[in-house]
């Protein structure tokens, strides 16, 4: 059904913040000019979409990439979850000697503020070296990556072995029910027999010089239980304080949660990853990382370790209050107040036996507690196909480099497909300073031309040496 016509044919993170290493990715050869060109061009041009969800309005980016690859005679459809929330689906079809590769990135972006932005956040300014907008580093840029990588397929007539599919998803930003969840829920046989997701996450991570020690590969990911707590007490005026009132009993309960420190725990992806990068730690941290678990037992390492906040986040369930709601008078004593929190479970834990526990914490059972999402974790192999053709790459880019697996503290589309059957991973070929991953849903988000131009040069490489019908050898 979705077939090139004509044709012969990467919170991102860097996870282990707190290890003395930068990001840092990208092809060691020149691109040709054309094809950066191209993808910075388009890169504008998707910023200037506002798909800010709520409301979403993602069909506009998927007619978009529809209009792309349609030009360049690539069949692609979009599907509707509802009107407007619109998902694009392009394919292009290999000989089937090799499983489908599915490159998944989302359309929809989370709010951004002007008044706080020193370019706007939807005109997608080119300047001081970066391109500027809401999306670029979550997730448009990769998306920019995965099709201008698909054209220069086309173009050249490059011979596939494997189907390369392009999915651009809604709903990212609010769980993916009306996107990815809704494309594997109602329309699976897109994807099915696919063998493996390429989506947002994971990084490459360089020294102080620049010089690439590791390609990380987020393979499993915390999960997401997110829950809303609802207090309720006697009502009033304000110009009489009541100690029962509903805010006083919310606020009492939120104290005992933020007081509470969950238990350190190491999941094996976490043991394991610390392990594969320990030397590439500074030399008073190589042994202690390469037994995390060990490490931990010692108070003064625990403190330092969990000082950091990505790396806390690794190793314990989190807790975040992010919502507060209680009367819309200030001299009223409303009989109802919430709060809701962003409870990120480490991928082996039992909500059910978090839930028992944050109960106890609470110490009130007039609170009532309830799940707004919540889902079953699901990882993906640390081994296989993709992890294979990241180490053919970095031995012939960047030798001394660790190819490896990880744990992301947050949560992406990746689990619809993991529960499935299909391994889901993250990564994209973007060097990401500290500064820029402070802009992640934050202020100014931006992302360099130098990462756009090389991470769709990287990308080529890669679908060819993934799906492409050519040796290992004669990949280009």
């Amino acid at each position: 059904m979705l077939a090139a016509r004509g044709a012969g044919a990467v919170t991102l993170v860097c996870v282990v913040a707190g290890l003395g290493l930068a990001c840092a990715g990208g092809a060691s050869r020149g691109p040709a000019p054309s094809l950066e060109d191209e993808a910075q061009d388009l890169l504008v041009d998707y910023l200037r979409i506002d798909t800010t969800n709520p409301p979403g309005n993602e069909i506009r980016g998927a007619e978009f990439f529809r209009a792309l690859f349609e030009a360049e005679g690539i069949e692609a459809e979009i599907f509707e979850s509802e009107p407007g929330r619109g998902s694009v689906v392009a394919r292009l079809r290999g000989d089937g000697t090799k499983r489908a590769v599915i490159l998944m990135h989302h359309i929809d972006v989370v709010p951004a503020d002007s008044k706080y932005w020193s370019h706007p956040p939807f005109r997608g300014d080119v300047a001081e070296g970066y391109v500027w907008g809401r999306g670029a580093l979550d997730t448009k840029a990769l998306g920019i990556t995965h099709a201008v990588a698909m054209l220069d397929l086309v173009r050249r007539g490059v011979p596939l072995a494997g189907d390369i599919v392009f999915l651009g998803v809604a709903d990212e930003e609010a769980g993916g029910a009306l996107g990815a969840g809704f494309l594997v829920k109602q329309h699976f046989d897109l994807f099915r027999g696919a063998g493996l997701v390429l989506n947002e996450g994971g990084a490459m991570q360089a020294d102080a010089d620049g010089r690439v020690l590791a390609y990380a590969v987020e393979a499993a990911q915390k999960v997401p239980l997110w829950l809303r707590l609802r207090a309720t007490g006697t009502p009033g005026h304000g110009s009489m304080p009541r100690q029962d009132s509903a805010a006083l009993r919310l606020v009492a309960a939120l104290s005992r949660v933020a007081e509470w420190r969950t238990p350190l725990r190491v999941v094996p992806e976490v043991q394991r990853f610390f392990a594969d990068t320990a030397p590439l730690a500074p030399p008073g941290q190589r042994e202690a990382f390469s037994d995390l678990r060990a490490a931990l037992r010692d108070p003064r390492f625990a403190a330092a370790f969990t000082a950091n906040l990505r790396t806390n986040a690794m190793v314990r369930n989190t807790i975040s209050l992010t919502a507060l709601e209680g009367s819309n008078k200030t001299n009223v004593i409303s009989p109802t107040a919430s709060a809701e929190l962003d409870v990120r479970l480490l991928p082996d834990e039992d909500p059910d036996r978090f839930l028992a526990e944050l109960r106890r914490v609470i110490d009130d059972d007039t609170i009532e507690i309830e799940a707004l999402l919540s889902f079953e974790p699901a990882t993906s192999p640390a081994e296989g196909p993709l992890f294979e053709a990241l180490r053919a790459m970095a031995a012939r880019r960047h030798p001394q480099a660790i190819v490896t697996a990880t744990l992301a503290v947050g949560f992406t589309d990746c689990h619809y497909f993991r529960e499935r059957g299909i391994p889901c991973y993250g990564f994209a070929p973007f060097a990401v300073s500290d500064d820029d991953m402070s802009r992640f849903h934050g202020n100014d988000e931006r992302l360099s031309l130098h990462n756009i131009r090389s991470g769709t040069r990287f990308t080529v490489e890669l679908l060819e040496r993934l799906a492409g019908a050519a040796a290992p050898e004669e990949v280009r």
